[in-house]
């Protein structure tokens, strides 16, 4: 399985975009708070992630792709502490939004939450509406097997800069068509 690193994300998007645009971008989609009509993937994410950047690089990738993306993280009508309601707004905006993409990191695999909302999402997505982005490092998905059950995103090893979805029976399909299935 193919695993985009984080330092070829963090080239993809600071070597094609400048660190400007980069920083351009990453306001436009902080301002992109709730569910709207223009909102097409909810990206699933660890919080942890925040810190280290990989998130905002994501939303800035998925975006320069033209995907627009929902992340609960930007959203401000969401509660201040997780409860209750963040779940039932999380399971609204994976419902609302037409794709579900799950940003599979090594904190994000450990997580319960993002574990759940892959659960949600799988019910409401499978196979067509879901992807995994993996940024896992090292990872052989030991212990998180089911996850290859999902078709995930990859940077074509022979075409720089070309990104596809590859379901688990090996069918490959660049990422703007599977964004129109």
């Amino acid at each position: 399985m193919g695993i985009i690193s984080k330092a070829r994300l963090i080239s993809i998007t600071e070597t094609k975009l400048g660190y400007r645009a980069f920083s351009e971008t990453l306001n436009e989609a902080k301002g992109e708070s709730k569910v709207t009509a223009r909102t097409t993937v909810f990206l699933s994410h660890s919080h942890d992630d925040l810190k280290d950047g990989s998130v905002d690089r994501a939303i800035v990738f998925l975006r320069k792709s033209g995907i627009k993306v929902y992340i609960d993280s930007h959203d401000t009508s969401m509660p201040p502490f997780t409860n209750a309601e963040t779940a039932r707004k999380i399971k609204e905006a994976i419902a609302n939004n037409k794709k579900f993409i799950f940003l599979a990191t090594n904190k994000a695999i450990n997580s319960k939450w993002c574990n759940w909302e892959l659960g949600f999402g799988d019910s409401k997505k499978y196979i067509n509406g879901i992807a995994l982005f993996p940024l896992a490092e090292g990872s052989s998905w030991e212990g998180s097997e089911y996850l290859k059950i999902y078709p995930r995103i990859e940077e074509s090893n022979i075409i720089d800069d070309y990104y596809k979805v590859i379901y688990p029976n090996g069918t490959e399909i660049i990422v703007s068509e599977w964004l129109i299935l």
